[in-house]
């Protein structure tokens, strides 16, 4: 892989990181939101709610991003796809259009003569 690839992939990967673990954090913060508004509980049952919320949180962030990956990449399939078909449809309006000019001056070659 070349270096700028690597440099890259290794930004993404980075970022990723760090976006994933703001998720992570701010799913502490809410459980503990959430916990602070339910003074009855002893020490063991908020940190217990606070995982729970957690972790039901972190999955459905999870699922989330997945659902969205999944769908970012059938469109960058849909759109390779029509990407080629729009590439190949160019290339031959271009070739059938040099061919034309190409005929047309020739007959006007011989025409002229």
């Amino acid at each position: 892989m070349k270096p700028d690839k690597e440099s890259a992939r290794g930004l993404a990967q980075l970022e990723g990181f760090l976006l994933w673990n703001a998720e992570v954090e701010g799913a502490r913060r809410q459980a503990r939101r959430f916990t602070d508004q339910l003074p009855w509980l002893t020490t063991a049952q908020r940190e217990d709610v606070e995982r729970v919320y957690v972790t039901e949180r972190v999955d459905a962030s999870r699922e989330s991003l997945t659902r969205i990956r999944d769908r970012a990449d059938e469109l960058r399939e849909e759109y390779s796809e029509r990407y080629a078909r729009l590439r190949t449809r160019c290339v031959a309006v271009s070739t059938a259009t040099v061919g034309a000019a190409t005929g047309l001056c020739t007959v006007l070659t011989l025409l002229l003569r």
